[in-house]
C-alpha cells in the first residue's frame, strides 16, 4: 500500500515538473519569436518617448504650456463645432426676426441673403461639410433626388476648385459667421437715406455730454408748467387797462354822436 502511494506521488511530481517546463518553454519561445521581439521594441520605444516628453516638459515649461493650449483649443473647437441642424435653427430664427419687421424698414442686404438661403433650403440644395475644426455650408446645383443626367454624371459634377465660390456660411466656435455678419443692422433700411447728403448718411454715436443733455431735456419735458404770480398779476392789470381804454373811447364816440 505504501509503495502505491509513493509511486503516485512520484508520478504527480513528475507531471507538475513537465507541465512547468512546458509552460516556461512555451513562454520563452513566444518572447523570442518575431512578434514578441516587435512588441517589446514597440513598448520600449513608447516608454522612451513618454520619458523624453516628461523631461522636455519639465525643462521647457513655456513651450509645453503653448502646445497644451493649442491642443486644448483645437479640442474645444472640434467639440463646439456647429452642425447642420444648428444652421437650420439659426436660419429659421433670422427669417422670423425679419418677418416681424415691415418691408419698408428691413435691411436689403440682410433680407436678400436670408431669402436666398431659405429658397435653397426649400429646394434641398444646401450641403453641409465638416472640415475638422470648422464646417462649411455650400450651394449645390441640383437636389440629391434629381434624376437628370447632368445631376447623375460624375464628369459633370461640381469640381472642388469651385467650392470657395459656392460657400454660403462658415461654422466655427458654435457660430455661423457670415449669417451673423449679414444680420448686422437688419432693422435699418439704408435705401431710405440715399437722397440725403453724404455727411448726413453716416452717423456717429453721441458723446457722454450729448447723452446727458438729451436725458435732462427728456426729464424736463415731463415736468408741469409753472407761471410766476407777478407775471399773472401783470397780465390781469394790462387786460383791465385795455378794457378801460376801450370803454373810454366808446363813451367819447357816443357823446360826439349825441351832440351832433
Amino acid at each position: 500500500m505504501s509503495s502505491v502511494r509513493t509511486a503516485r506521488r512520484m508520478f504527480c511530481a513528475a507531471a507538475q515538473t513537465a507541465a512547468a517546463a512546458g509552460s516556461s518553454s512555451r513562454w520563452e519561445r513566444l518572447k523570442s519569436s518575431k512578434a514578441g521581439v516587435w512588441c517589446r521594441s514597440l513598448l520600449s520605444d513608447y516608454k522612451e518617448a513618454c520619458r523624453e516628453m516628461v523631461v522636455s516638459a519639465w525643462e521647457r515649461p513655456v513651450k509645453t504650456s503653448v502646445y497644451v493650449t493649442l491642443l486644448g483649443g483645437a479640442w474645444a473647437c472640434f467639440h463646439v463645432k456647429p452642425d447642420q441642424s444648428s444652421f437650420e435653427a439659426a436660419l429659421l430664427e433670422r427669417s422670423t426676426q425679419l418677418g416681424l419687421l415691415s418691408p419698408w424698414i428691413r435691411n436689403g442686404f440682410s433680407d436678400g441673403h436670408v431669402q436666398n438661403l431659405v429658397k435653397l433650403r426649400n429646394d434641398d440644395r444646401l450641403r453641409y461639410a465638416s472640415l475638422g475644426l470648422l464646417c462649411v455650408v455650400y450651394q449645390a446645383n441640383y437636389d440629391p433626388d434629381t434624376m437628370l443626367y447632368e445631376a447623375r454624371c460624375s464628369n459633370l459634377s461640381m469640381p472642388w476648385r469651385e467650392l470657395p465660390q459656392r460657400v454660403l456660411d462658415i461654422g466655427f466656435i458654435g457660430c455661423w459667421w457670415i449669417l451673423d455678419s449679414k444680420m448686422k443692422d437688419y432693422d435699418v433700411n439704408k435705401d431710405e437715406y440715399k437722397h440725403l447728403p453724404a455727411y448726413m448718411q453716416a452717423t456717429s454715436p453721441p458723446g457722454p455730454q450729448e447723452v446727458e443733455r438729451n436725458e435732462r431735456l427728456h426729464r424736463d419735458s415731463w415736468l408741469p408748467l409753472t407761471m410766476e404770480d407777478k407775471e399773472e398779476e401783470t397780465t390781469v392789470v394790462d387786460r383791465m387797462e385795455n378794457c378801460w381804454i376801450q370803454l373810454e373811447h366808446w363813451i367819447s364816440s357816443l357823446k360826439k354822436k349825441l351832440l351832433f
